[in-house]
């Protein structure tokens, strides 16, 4: 059985090295793509895993195709169509390592997904659908979406939700705002961003927790803050986690990285997410932690992601 079957966008992320005197960067190719990356982790912490998709029939769909294979992620479900063209994203980058975005996505293949494209049998033999916003944008992506996720809730599936606002991907962001609260209504496990609750609610990240539990049913809560660590609730307690003391290159990922690696966790405890006791919670959120500072002290999403044994022993040193 598959553990985590991800629906969304798998692109390419191009990532600046060096910008010239005009302000002109050099570019260096990264495979990427939230719901992707999120995946990649989960494979790289012992889960089996599988994607839905669509990418261009041209070198970078292709070479993408591929790279999901090397990571041990099922490609089943990931369309390559010659009507497309792989969406590219390029990432240019601030003194401290902070990302803006441009994106060639209009359209771009992620987002011409059809319900009728999606293998629903992979649902059926998955434990947790995972899903972002960025499959919400634009249509025929978002009614796929929909039906996906309409499909699994259907079946009983653990779904997983990232609101991963991306705004200059939407044409108004109080669609973006609806768009992101109608997945929040859908999930049980949501990985949510600082800004993001900022962004939906309009507080910080304990009051967003409270309402994502207790209005919109979500049952585990992982509000990411950067440098300042993570906080993580469920209806029987909440824990805020340090971040590890890292030195910032490219932030790139890192928050697909905590959610793969907090989800790779999770899934190995014998209790559901709602049950954990704060020790759990702490447990799960110090692992999480430690793979996305990891993360971000390297370049692109999925290259950086550590294997588990320097995430151990990451924890280990900052325990010292």
């Amino acid at each position: 059985m598959t553990d985590v079957v991800a629906l969304g966008e798998l692109l390419i992320d191009f990532m600046t090295d060096k910008t010239d005197e005009a302000g002109y960067p050099t570019m260096t190719a990264h495979p990427g793509g939230a719901p992707a990356n999120f995946l990649a982790a989960l494979s790289k912490y012992g889960m089996k895993t599988a994607f839905i998709g669509k990418v261009g029939d041209d070198y970078f769909g292709r070479l993408l195709k591929r790279t999901l294979e090397g990571y041990g992620i099922q490609t089943r479900g990931l369309i390559v169509d010659k009507d497309y063209f792989t969406t590219l994203a390029f990432v240019t980058l601030d003194e401290s390592g902070e990302r803006s975005f441009s994106f060639a996505r209009k359209p771009g293949a992620d987002i011409c997904i059809t319900p009728e494209e999606i293998d629903y049998t992979i649902i059926d033999e998955a434990r947790v659908l995972h899903f972002g916003s960025l499959s919400l944008t634009n249509e025929p992506a978002r009614s796929s979406t929909r039906a996906a996720v309409d499909y699994a809730k259907g079946r009983e599936k653990l779904i997983s939700f990232d609101p991963n606002l991306r705004e200059p991907l939407w044409n108004d962001m109080d669609e973006c705002r609806d768009q992101m609260l109608w997945g929040l209504q859908q999930a049980d496990i949501v990985k949510i961003s600082d800004d993001e609750v900022s962004f939906l609610f309009g507080c910080g990240p304990e009051e967003g927790a409270e309402k994502l539990l207790g209005g919109y049913g979500a049952k585990l809560v992982m509000v990411t803050m950067a440098a300042k660590g993570s906080f993580i609730a469920n209806r029987r307690g909440c824990v805020y986690i340090p971040a590890i003391k890292a030195i910032q290159i490219d932030s790139t990922g890192a928050g697909d990285i905590f959610g793969g690696a907090a989800m790779s966790r999770l899934l190995k405890y014998s209790v559901p997410a709602e049950s954990l006791d704060v020790s759990e919670l702490n447990s799960v959120g110090c692992y999480a932690n430690a793979a996305a500072g990891i993360s971000v002290e390297r370049s692109g999403g999925m290259p950086s992601i550590p294997d588990n044994d320097e995430v151990i022993s990451r924890m280990a040193a900052e325990r010292e």
